[in-house]
């Protein structure tokens, strides 16, 4: 039997053999790769069912010191945007987000805080931004404070509010 010669000692190899040669060392190299990457998703998965059963196990004690570790490890938080907005600053410190909710708002409440010292013109207003009679904007308008216009965007709310100021009246925007 003919001993083996490698590429070293092969000066006359032919270019079929060398692509076939180069064409054979992807492929085996393929096959382990993606049976590395099946074992790594395996492995995964064992370790994602092995935490999930820990997890189960915990008491609800225990998963709170979970959670709170977890965010002062990685820096985050689990709550939802809208919750933290809702609730208040720890020690009675304004939160900041209330601003950012406020440019997100769509829907605005015009707020009639008190009618002033122009009664008569408060009124006129009153009658012109909404479609009250005048028996019913007196009475809205003796009732401060009350609201005028709700659920109006942003446009139509500084447009009530800068008339009904116009006349006289404090108005706010909630």
């Amino acid at each position: 039997m003919p001993d083996r010669q490698t590429k070293k000692d092969s000066t006359e190899e032919t270019p079929a053999e060398g692509v076939e040669a180069a064409a054979e060392e992807p492929t085996r190299e393929g096959t382990k790769s993606t049976a590395r990457a099946k074992e790594e998703r395996k492995t995964m998965a064992n370790r994602v069912d092995e935490a999930f059963e820990l997890i189960k196990g915990m008491t609800i004690l225990e998963l709170r010191d979970l959670n709170k570790r977890i965010e002062e490890e990685f820096g985050i938080t689990a709550a939802a945007p809208v919750a933290v907005a809702a609730a208040p600053a720890p020690g009675g410190a304004p939160a900041a987000a209330p601003a950012a909710e406020e440019e997100e708002k769509t829907e605005w409440t015009v707020v009639l805080k008190d009618m002033g010292a122009n009664k008569i013109n408060v009124i006129k207003a009153v009658r012109e931004v909404t479609t009250l009679g005048l028996k019913e904007a007196k009475d809205l308008v003796e009732s401060a404070p009350t609201n005028v216009k709700e659920g109006v965007p942003k446009e139509e709310a500084e447009a009530v509010r800068a008339k009904l100021a116009d006349a006289g009246a404090t108005v706010e925007l909630q």
